[in-house]
Parts: structure tokens; C-alpha cells; sequence
């Protein structure tokens, strides 16, 4: 196979891919339906043809019999008036209408032969056109079935073009929220452990942290009081009370509230809000300097 050859084949090859994708298959069998009965329509154009040319030849065989008709009598009259000569001229045209008759008689019957073939294929024809045109509409009827339920099916498995573009908007979608939260919380993590500060305050990270230092120093130093208010109390009680090996129900109770309070939180050391409040005033004569 040359080079052109094998061109031509490969442009044929694609071409024909091509049709056969942009092919509908309704809009095929409606086509060769039309066809079929255009050619109908050509048999019967043809058939009505063929019988006008027969009604002619019938109409002038009958002119030519009528005219043997008349040379016979021709031939008669002149046999009676003793014209041989005429009556043989009349005889010879006879002769002649006889020929042409015998000649459009074998037409007429061909013609006739042509026309029942003709008739019989136009009968054979239409019968095959209604039973394409059954088929046709069944063959369309599956076809659209066919087409409902390959929509159905892609739209219930996602694999058809529209659900894919669907499904791949729903990933990216997916995709920016996970990123968005693990942003979020990204943020919450390094807020919280005091790395980014907050744009909403107007104290420093420095002055911040003393804040908080003074109020574990103000939980440390009531934490104390009431150590001492209960140590009061428990003087008074042992005084009043005899002394027992172990503890009552009610210091064990209150013990055991003390633990749970105080479990989570960290221990600091006692703070002078004095020393603290000095520093600070400082650091903010620092910063302003």
C-alpha cells in the first residue's frame, strides 16, 4: 500500500469515525424511510407511464383496424366495378394496417408484461416500506429508551460529562473547606500558644504576660487566706474536739475538692503586686523613651 493509499484510508477511517458519532440513528431511519417511499413513488410514477404508453398503442391499433375496415371495402366497391387494379391497391394497404397492427399487438403485450412485473414489485415494495416503517418506529422507540436510561444510569453513577464536571466542582469545593479549617486551626493552635498576637488589643505581648502573671500572683495570694482562715478554724475545732487518728469525713471530702480544683492548674510562685506593678511602669518608661 503507497503513501496515498494509506492517507486516503486513514482520512476515509476518520471521516467515517466522525459520522458515526454526530449519526442519529431516529434521524438515519427516518431518512431511508423517505427514500423508500420516494422510490415507491418512482414505480408508480413509472407504472403510470408505462400504461399511457399502452393506451396509445391500443388507440392507434384501433385506427388501424378501422382503416383495414375501410380497405376492405375499398376492395369490394372496386371488385364490383370491374377496377381490379384499385381493388388490388386497397388490398395491399389492408395488408399493410395488417402488418403495423400485428406489430403493435406484440408491443401492447410487452407492455403489458412490464406493467404486471411493474405492479408487482410496486406491491412487494410497499409491503416492505410498511414493514420498515413498523421496525422504524420500534427501533426508535428503543433507541430513546436506550438513551433515558444511559442518562439515568450516569446520573445515578456520576460517569456522565455533566455529573463528572458536578462531582469535580464538589472536590474542589471539598478541597478549599479542608484547607480553610486547617487554616483556622492552625490559627487557633498559635494564638493560643501566644505566638500571633491579637490585633484587637492594645497591650503588648510583654504586658500581657504580666497580666496574667499578677492574676495567678492574686489567686496564689487568696489561696493563702483561705489556708490560714481553715487553719484558724481547724485550731478551734481541735481544742473544742478530741483529737482523732484520722481525718473526718468532711476534711476528707474537702480534701479531695481541693485536689480536683487545683489538679489542672499550674503552680506559680508568690508574686509582690508591689515588684510587679514597678516593673511594669519601667517597661513602659522604656518604651516610651
Amino acid at each position: 500500500m503507497g503513501i496515498l493509499s494509506r492517507a486516503s484510508y486513514i482520512i476515509r477511517s476518520k471521516v467515517n469515525a466522525v459520522l458515526n458519532r454526530s449519526e442519529d440513528p431516529a434521524e438515519t431511519l427516518d431518512y431511508s424511510y423517505e427514500q423508500m417511499r420516494n422510490e415507491l413513488q418512482d414505480v408508480k410514477q413509472g407504472i403510470a407511464d408505462l400504461t399511457t404508453q399502452k393506451k396509445r398503442l391500443e388507440i392507434q391499433k384501433r385506427r388501424l383496424e378501422e382503416n383495414v375496415e375501410k380497405h376492405n371495402d375499398q376492395a369490394r366497391q372496386a371488385v364490383k366495378q370491374d377496377r381490379e387494379d384499385l381493388a388490388r391497391q386497397a388490398l395491399e394497404k389492408k395488408k399493410q394496417k395488417m402488418t403495423q397492427i400485428e406489430e403493435l399487438d406484440s408491443q401492447i403485450s410487452h407492455l403489458e408484461s412490464q406493467q404486471d412485473q411493474l405492479v408487482d414489485q410496486k406491491d412487494e415494495l410497499q409491503r416492505q416500506i410498511e414493514q420498515f416503517r413498523t421496525k422504524k418506529e420500534t427501533m426508535k422507540a428503543r433507541h430513546e429508551a436506550a438513551k433515558a436510561s444511559k442518562r439515568v444510569n450516569e446520573a445515578m453513577t456520576g460517569a456522565g460529562d455533566e455529573m463528572e464536571d458536578v462531582n469535580r466542582a464538589i472536590e474542589r469545593a471539598e478541597e478549599r473547606t479542608e484547607d480553610m479549617e486547617a487554616r483556622a486551626q492552625a490559627m487557633d493552635e498559635l494564638r493560643e500558644d501566644g505566638v500571633l498576637e491579637d490585633q484587637l488589643s492594645d497591650k503588648s505581648s510583654l504586658e500581657q504576660e504580666l497580666e496574667d502573671i499578677q492574676q495567678e500572683g492574686a489567686v496564689d495570694a487568696e489561696l493563702d487566706t483561705l489556708k490560714q482562715e481553715m487553719g484558724k478554724a481547724d485550731e478551734v475545732a481541735s481544742e473544742t474536739e478530741s483529737v482523732d487518728a484520722e481525718p473526718s469525713d468532711v476534711e476528707t471530702e474537702l480534701e479531695q475538692e481541693l485536689a480536683e480544683d487545683t489538679a489542672d492548674d499550674v503552680e506559680t510562685p508568690d508574686v509582690d503586686e508591689s515588684e510587679v506593678e514597678s516593673e511594669l511602669e519601667e517597661l513602659k518608661d522604656d518604651e516610651q523613651a
